[in-house]
């Protein structure tokens, strides 16, 4: 699949469910209304839409929720998916979690052939944590990490960087993570979703701040380590660990990006940063072939926009894209 500008689309993060077992407040409301189930896709359906994916070149697939781990019977979902990587159809199959559930489902993810984790925790406060999470229980998630790494997946931290919140953390994040063998991302709080937009406001930092910040205490030794996202990941010299930057503001990554995204209804998000969208799941259920759905996504593809539209906008104090970041995945 190669979009208009030329870059080839290998690359797909599907959404299982929009719910969560958290609701953290730069991507959900405290009060959210979930979909019906009857819009939301059998793990059937998910299943044949991602092989019809890979089938035309999808070689990396990263489930995303909401919290992925949270729906029922989800890992019949990741088993079907771990034959492709059985047949070398799909090079990877990752998740991105909140971390909640790991303690149940680590050993089973790591055998059905999942070999890396993205969990999604922005501090190591307790306090902070459950304030910024509403629901969530740090020790639960400490618990997950353990059960992961002792399955033998390896884990990349997420942090969502907030002015004010946690930027004072990361000298403490860069040395909890990188000591226990795991990578850190930091990442721009992103202007998706009415969801206290004056705060989210005040709280964007420019990650340029904050390296610049970092730097004054540890050395950051740029590298060329990808793992086919947007991340630009830096060596820290101090801790021999790895720290990534993802900067949709104040240096966006469109350029390179072979992504596209499907939520669990079926609809195929060309950009994160942009309202346009595919229906996948009238063509999906029209037939019990794949001729109409290879049809949409092929035309999807060539819709896919050469860039996102996000901005902080302090005059219209409104975000770049109206939908939460839990409709459509991480």
């Amino acid at each position: 699949m190669i979009d208009p500008f030329g870059r080839h689309i290998t690359y797909l993060r599907v959404s299982v469910t929009d719910r969560c077992d958290f609701r953290c407040v730069y991507c959900m409301a405290e009060d959210m209304t979930f979909l019906p189930k009857a819009e939301v896709l059998s793990l059937e359906e998910l299943e044949r839409l991602c092989s019809a994916f890979i089938r035309r070149g999808v070689r990396k697939l990263r489930l995303t929720g909401g919290e992925p781990l949270v729906r029922k019977n989800v890992m019949s979902l990741i088993r079907g998916l771990g034959r492709h990587l059985d047949g070398g159809t799909l090079d990877e199959l990752t998740l991105t979690t909140n971390g909640s559930q790991l303690a149940k489902y680590a050993k089973e993810l790591a055998a059905v052939g999942v070999r890396r984790l993205h969990v999604s925790m922005d501090t190591l406060d307790k306090d902070k944590f459950r304030q910024l999470t509403r629901w969530g229980d740090l020790d639960q998630v400490m618990r997950g990490l353990d059960a992961a790494q002792q399955a033998g997946l390896h884990i990349k931290i997420n942090a969502v960087a907030l002015r004010g919140v946690n930027d004072m953390e990361f000298d403490g994040l860069i040395r909890w993570t990188n000591g226990r063998g795991m990578d850190l991302t930091l990442i721009e709080v992103m202007p998706m979703g009415e969801i206290g937009a004056e705060a989210r406001l005040d709280q964007y930092l420019p990650l340029s701040l904050a390296r610049t910040n970092i730097a004054k205490h540890f050395t950051l030794t740029e590298t060329d380590y990808r793992t086919g996202g947007p991340a630009r990941y830096f060596r820290v010299e101090e801790t021999g660990g790895r720290l990534g930057f993802i900067t949709p503001l104040t240096h966006n990554f469109c350029e390179s990006c072979n992504r596209v995204r499907l939520t669990c209804t079926g609809t195929l998000y060309m950009c994160l940063g942009q309202e346009d969208a595919a229906d996948l799941r009238t063509p999906l259920r029209a037939s019990e072939g794949n001729d109409l759905v290879n049809a949409a996504i092929d035309a999807a593809i060539l819709r896919k926009p050469k860039g996102h539209d996000f901005v902080i906008d302090r005059r219209a104090r409104r975000p770049a894209v109206s939908r939460h970041m839990s409709v459509t995945g991480g």
